[in-house]
């Protein structure tokens, strides 16, 4: 029996039009729930209506209907952000991109793929490494998170050390403006195009400037040769000066990994143990690629200054199955959490490596004055740090203790010259934290070029960038959903 619509809004029976009627939009509450907020779960809201388009011109038809009626409006992909970027504060109409899912072609030759922006990031690489190619952004939820939403964080991964982050692997977009039209962005790879860098602009600006409908990315051949490392260490401090000295020693891993006593009792405790010691107080999962030649020689030098920094115990991966299921106890390491504590709150700080030791104590210090464990499971090779503080939502008051605790994670990376995103993002979790790293000028410098692209403010709006007003509205409706939670 086919669905009808059942409302008299008038906004509502419009948008049906522009796609494929009543199955290509959902607008009942209980449908509605779903779609409330993202991977950032502390702050929710309902959207008007989630339209799921099938091409770049219903896109540019449903973006052409909301700009000239007013209506607030944002892209969204899996859902996986973890800082907001996909909560429709406004009571957006969210465009969803899932029915956008194909893989449009591959360029061997030339070392590119296009696809829509729906297609799943590990999808991509499972596709094409038969021909012996890979796609190199791998963020851990990679196996269901989606390449749009990749581009919209500039979402990095594991081997974003040597590789580089989701900006380094883009070599063209098309993108619908929020005023419906639709335009082009392809460079297809040549180096130093004159003009602009529009993809550089578009890549990482949180879907508040655009909605990519495609995107041609770099692949990768796959290395000849790789070995993983993983190293366990009785001191944090002597984990992370072994992170400094493996760099500064000329070596460029392809992945620098690092977690805690915490995040280890976390993934043990999860979907895919291998058996880390529960006593050690932190461990390095450091990989190596390249061609055969000179990777023996890398090893053995991670494992000499791995052993100068008193290392517990330092071993080589036998084999391709004992390498992947190191990689997955690791990339479970933030839903593991979820075995260990009731919830928990991603931070997501950069740091010079230099300053690891610092942060890390910093860390444990916001932890004791908070009252709450903090498990540190990071990038240590590039600085990106992702503490999870960790919390129950029932305790009256651990809400807003676990969101001032983050917060104060952040300002300790920003002190020491470091940022307050490096791959998740600032939707609304950190828009106020974009003062720790911007002054007044430089934020409205950002926001004017904002309104060059969205004038109106109508796309994703209320995300990013700090105001007055907006900052106080969320922050007081963060703990409204927080006292609601707790009640």
């Amino acid at each position: 029996m086919a669905r009808k619509i059942k409302t008299n809004d008038p906004d509502i029976l419009n948008l049906a039009k522009l796609v494929d009627g009543p199955k290509s939009i959902l607008y009942l509450k209980e449908d509605l729930i779903a779609y409330d907020c993202d991977g950032f779960t502390i702050h929710k809201h309902l959207p008007k209506a989630v339209v799921f388009p099938k091409n770049t011109e219903e896109v540019a038809k449903i973006v052409n209907y909301c700009a000239s009626h007013d209506l607030p409006f944002l892209a969204r992909g899996a859902g996986t952000g973890l800082s907001g970027g996909a909560i429709p504060i406004n009571g957006e109409v969210i465009i969803s991109m899932v029915r956008m899912k194909r893989l449009i072609s591959v360029d061997l030759e030339n070392r590119r793929a296009v696809v829509e922006p729906g297609y799943v990031n590990l999808k991509l690489t499972n596709m094409i490494a038969d021909k012996g190619y890979y796609y190199a952004p791998d963020p851990s939820s990679q196996s269901c998170c989606t390449i749009g939403g990749n581009v919209a964080e500039n979402a990095g991964g594991a081997h974003c050390l040597k590789y580089g982050v989701t900006t380094n692997h883009i070599l063209g977009l098309e993108v619908v403006l929020p005023n419906g039209d639709i335009i082009d962005i392809n460079c297809e790879g040549i180096a130093d195009v004159p003009g602009y860098d529009l993809l550089g602009l578009l890549t990482g600006s949180e879907g508040t400037l655009g909605i990519v409908t495609k995107i041609t990315v770099r692949i990768l051949k796959n290395p000849e040769a790789k070995q993983t490392v993983l190293a366990y260490f009785d001191e944090v401090s002597d984990g992370s000066y072994a992170v400094s000295d493996i760099v500064s020693a000329g070596i460029v891993p392809a992945a620098l990994e690092m977690m805690d006593k915490t995040a280890i009792e976390g993934v043990e405790a999860a979907a895919f143990p291998v058996g880390h010691p529960r006593d050690i107080a932190a461990l390095l999962l450091i990989e190596v690629d390249g061609i055969s030649a000179g990777i023996d020689e890398q090893i053995n030098q991670i494992l000499d200054i791995c052993k100068r920094r008193h290392v517990r115990e330092v071993k080589v991966a036998e084999n391709e199955q004992e390498r992947a299921r190191w990689w997955a106890n690791r990339k479970t390491g933030f839903g593991a959490m979820g075995a260990i504590s009731a919830d928990y709150l991603v931070q997501d700080g950069v740091i010079p490596r230099s300053k690891l030791p610092e942060v890390l104590e910093r860390i444990n210090q916001i932890s004791e004055q908070f009252g709450l464990r903090i498990a540190n499971i990071f990038h240590a090779g590039d600085g990106n740090l992702h503490p999870l503080v960790l919390f129950d939502a029932r305790i009256p008051g651990e809400t807003e203790k676990a969101l001032e605790a983050g917060s104060a994670c952040l300002k300790a990376c920003a002190d020491v010259g470091g940022s307050i995103t490096g791959e998740h993002g600032v939707g609304i979790e950190k828009m106020e934290e974009m003062r720790f790293v911007f002054n007044e000028e430089e934020l409205a410098a950002q926001t004017r070029i904002r309104e060059v692209f969205n004038p109106d403010n109508l796309l994703n709006g209320g995300k990013l960038f700090p105001s007055p007003g907006r900052c106080v509205e969320v922050k007081k409706n963060m703990k409204e959903v927080a006292s609601a939670k707790q009640a």
